[in-house]
């Protein structure tokens, strides 16, 4: 739908992690009073609705993506379609209901539980200030039968310089504690040598914006798809289960603690 410069203006003003969802609410209200382009008169409306009827909005929780799956030459293609998951089990835990025991007064945008999915590193939906972040993964292997022909494509490809070609082994040596498992080696390889070992995701639990910021903190491992819904559906019990004044995730953690996920262990900074 077309947007008229001050309005498209306006809307570029809305606050990143809302952005979305109000644009769709503004072009939703454009259609519904049969107009052809956005206009000043829809944002205002969507506005204040926003700001003296935000429970009406609120759904209990939100789960973002970045935009990988356009045609991003970053993106790492893990084989699962994972977003539809995640919402249905954010879903089933039945936040906005849970909130609203637990907060006085009406809700806030603030209160919905954040969960955002970056297709590589680069993550650029922001997956380290939100309740639960996830970062699609790619760890690299080489193969012995294809052997490195050292023409330097992954040095050039790895921004990390996690690769060396160095005696007195043949072919890549990788630092682990440098690479972030972005893949890009394993596509910039020309004979094969190496190769995608090991997919799934890295997890960040706790990050927030607000008065306090702070990053989530990552767990240390990547993991299959099926293991990150069963931590996140454990990281959602927990929440329900501690949560006294509709604290955000991060806040919450502080004040418990990790012990709940002892099977995993979290990175040292």
């Amino acid at each position: 739908m077309e947007w008229e410069n001050d309005a498209k203006q306006a809307m570029a003003k809305v606050p990143f992690f809302v952005r979305k969802r109000v644009k769709k609410r503004v072009e939703t209200e454009a259609q519904q009073a049969g107009a052809a382009r956005v206009t000043m008169v829809h944002v205002a409306a969507c506005q204040q609705r926003y700001l003296h009827h935000q429970e009406d909005e609120v759904q209990g929780f939100t789960v973002e993506s970045c935009f990988g799956q356009s045609g991003c030459p970053s993106r790492i293609d893990t084989g699962e379609a994972l977003s539809p998951r995640l919402e249905a089990l954010l879903r089933a835990h039945n936040l906005k209901e849970f909130m609203q025991s637990r907060v006085s007064g009406p809700l806030k945008l603030h209160h919905e539980f954040r969960l955002t999915l970056a297709d590589c590193p680069n993550a650029c939906s922001r997956p380290q200030i939100v309740d639960i972040g996830l970062i699609s993964a790619s760890l690299p292997t080489t193969r012995s039968e294809s052997p490195c022909s050292e023409c330097g494509a992954c040095l050039a490809a790895c921004k990390e310089e996690a690769i060396t070609l160095a005696e007195p082994e043949p072919g890549p040596q990788f630092d682990w504690q440098r690479c972030l498992a972005c893949g890009q080696c394993a596509k910039a390889c020309p004979t094969g040598a190496i190769v995608q070992n090991l997919s799934g995701y890295r997890i960040l639990l706790g990050g927030k914006l607000g008065r306090h910021p702070q990053l989530g903190r990552e767990l240390s491992e990547i993991f299959s798809a099926e293991t990150t819904l069963a931590i996140i559906d454990t990281c959602l019990a927990h929440f329900k289960a501690e949560n006294k004044q509709g604290e955000r995730f991060g806040e919450l953690l502080d004040r418990t603690g990790l012990a709940f996920l002892s099977p995993y262990t979290f990175k040292t900074v």
